[in-house]
């Protein structure tokens, strides 16, 4: 969940971490530091419990460190609350070994109890610092030896680098459940935990695999096993431009990269629209066969990923005729739900980095299942398990509540949906056709839903102090109304909860009144008479109704809806597409007008890379 950065090369190193800690902001944080060896021998270490920009003047107003080879990091707490005692980088016993550390160490205390009776004392509460500590006992000058060995004795999930004051220029790196990629350029190396932190100094990656772990130089890598086997790296080149990481004039990341979703689904589409007018995503590289012979899907994810999976089930069932469920990632290995070869399941991931979620792959793939994986990152841990993938192709996605990424996983499911129904023959060419045709036009209708934002921002306005909210839909648009009320918590601090709306009689309607919002998802659908129906319910509560309705085709007397949004008309499969941009939008601006963090939430992280 924290941000790694390391650096070697002929550069000095705290100018390349500290910019790299700034591009790594958005994961979530809560201290930061760095750590540099210097050209005579010896180190400097400089940590702080604010934000980058204060590390930034912290390290400016005590001397910009001279050496070229250094380590930085950004944390965020799992043991031990945050400080600078217990900010990363840390340190043995010695002070010549210096350690990054993202995940967790599930049996710190007994390898801690172990070390301290042999004399090791330790500086902070973390459960990284044993790391370094059984570094320094294995270590006889080789650092990577030494590093494989003490992490032969770990349990839990980590990505490391380290350096050694006795091996200057040299930092090595470790994998297990949790992201590290190493950047490649002319005579100088990096390590980090996010491409994005990479791509204004090359797009040239090596992805490590699991267990894998990485000694690097200016001159180059060479990439081991634990234990001890050479591999050949994997080297891919990444297709972001540096500008597609900055904020191009807007307020925010999550502004910015909402008005980005028309472009980010141009891309989902992009090369798979066959010459026949039916999807062609054969880059999967999953066989035909093991979807023909699928008599069930179970889609796995975590967060907004588990509502696009719910509009993408409807999708499935829909267009395939083949039953769908969504299982929360974080439970799926955990329950009794059957899983077999005969079982597609599908994994939602836009890190491609998230623990459950590649726990719950791992089980899946243990009871014979096939998995196919929706993720954004090109060489994610999700990439790499998975049967086949399917790239969401959205771009980097800075601010930590998704945006871009949610559209484009609902629009990589819809493509999933379409090709399942072709391959089991359950779908007719004509009806296939249209389908994709109509989702062809969504980078347009979503270019005039963002027209709505000067409205929604007024309408914010007037709710920005509300302490509860609710969101109400029917059909596919539940999952909308669920993505929507989670916007809203996430970046406004808000409560808010969502509800299939036929089901506010049975409970949630007892929280209604004059101070609780409704926002009602009323777009075109077959049950809109229904929804109706509900919201007059609400309006009799005395509680204000926001109103989202295709344009020209407002359902509701004047008198039953304090404010109406209209948003393009659009076939009710596709229309979750369109109408999670102005609950975005509101989201958005009520946060602001609460003058909150609207792209690093507190308490939240952008990849959740611990169970």
């Amino acid at each position: 969940m924290c941000g790694i950065i390391g650096y070697t090369g002929p550069r000095p190193a705290a100018p390349v971490l500290l910019e790299s800690l700034r591009r790594l902001e958005y994961r979530g944080y809560d201290s930061a530091g760095i750590a540099v060896l210097e050209p005579g021998g010896g180190s400097t270490v400089v940590k702080n419990n604010q934000k980058v920009e204060d590390l930034v003047r912290q390290v400016e107003a005590e001397g910009v460190p001279a050496g070229t080879a250094g380590i930085g990091h950004t944390r965020w707490a799992t043991h031990g609350k945050p400080s600078i005692e217990n900010a990363h980088p840390h340190q043995d016993c010695t002070g010549a070994i210096h350690l990054i550390h993202n995940g967790i160490i599930e049996n710190h205390r007994e390898l801690r109890e172990e070390l301290e009776a042999q004399g090791h004392v330790f500086a902070s509460e973390t459960d990284t610092e044993v790391v370094p500590h059984l570094i320094e006992q294995h270590y006889h000058g080789d650092l990577a030896q030494a590093v494989r060995a003490a992490l032969g004795r770990i349990r839990g999930a980590y990505a490391v680098v380290v350096m050694h004051a006795a091996e200057p220029g040299r930092i090595v790196g470790a994998r297990f459940n949790a992201p590290l990629v190493v950047g490649l350029a002319a005579h100088e190396t990096f390590i980090s935990s996010d491409i994005t932190a990479l791509i204004p100094y090359t797009k040239r990656v090596a992805l490590l695999g699991e267990g894998q772990i990485v000694s690097a130089t200016p001159r180059g890598i060479q990439v081991q096993t634990l234990d001890g086997v050479a591999v050949e790296a994997r080297v891919v080149t990444v297709d972001w431009e540096a500008e597609q990481a900055q904020k191009n004039g807007f307020p925010h990341y999550f502004l910015k990269e909402l008005h980005e979703q028309p472009d980010a689904v141009r891309q989902a589409l992009a090369g798979r629209i066959g010459e026949t007018g039916c999807v062609d995503i054969s880059e999967t590289g999953l066989p035909v066969s093991l979807l023909e012979q699928a008599n069930e899907v179970v889609i796995v994810a975590c967060g907004s990923a588990s509502y696009a999976a719910e509009v993408s089930r409807y999708a499935v069932e829909h267009l395939a005729g083949v039953r769908c469920i969504v299982e929360p990632a974080s439970e799926f290995r955990y329950s009794d739900v059957l899983v077999d070869k005969s079982t597609l399941v599908i994994a939602f991931s836009q890190s491609g980095e998230t623990a459950d979620t590649l726990a719950a792959v791992r089980h899946a793939r243990r009871q014979g299942a096939p998995v196919l994986a929706v993720t954004n990152v090109v060489g994610s841990a999700l990439s790499l398990e998975a049967d086949g993938v399917l790239y969401m192709q959205a771009g980097p996605e800075i601010s930590v509540a998704a945006t871009k990424t949610y559209v484009n996983q609902v629009v990589c499911g819809m493509l999933i949906a379409l090709h399942l129904g072709e391959v089991r023959g359950t779908l007719d060419v004509d009806t296939h056709r249209a389908v994709l045709a109509e989702l062809a036009t969504v980078p347009a209708l979503l270019e005039r839903a963002l027209d709505v934002e000067p409205l929604v921002a007024n309408i914010a306005q007037r709710y920005a102090q509300a302490s509860d909210a609710m969101y109400i839909a029917r059909g596919v648009n539940f999952a909308t109304a669920l993505e929507g009320a989670l916007k809203l918590k996430e970046i406004s601090y808000i409560h808010a909860e969502g509800y299939a709306a036929g089901e506010l009689k049975h409970g949630p309607i007892a929280l209604l009144g004059p101070a609780v919002p409704v926002v009602a998802v009323a777009t075109r659908s077959s049950t809109l008479p229904k929804l109706v129906s509900n919201v007059q319910e609400v309006h009799s509560r005395e509680a204000p109704v926001i109103a989202l309705v295709s344009e020209g085709e407002n359902p509701f007397d004047s008198a039953l809806v304090r404010d109406v949004i209209e948003v393009p008309a659009c076939s009710e499969l596709l229309s979750p597409l369109v109408n999670v941009v102005p609950l975005q939008l509101l989201a958005y601006h009520v946060a602001v007008q609460r003058g909150c963090d609207v792209d690093q939430p507190r308490n939240l992280a952008k990849s959740v890379t611990v169970e």
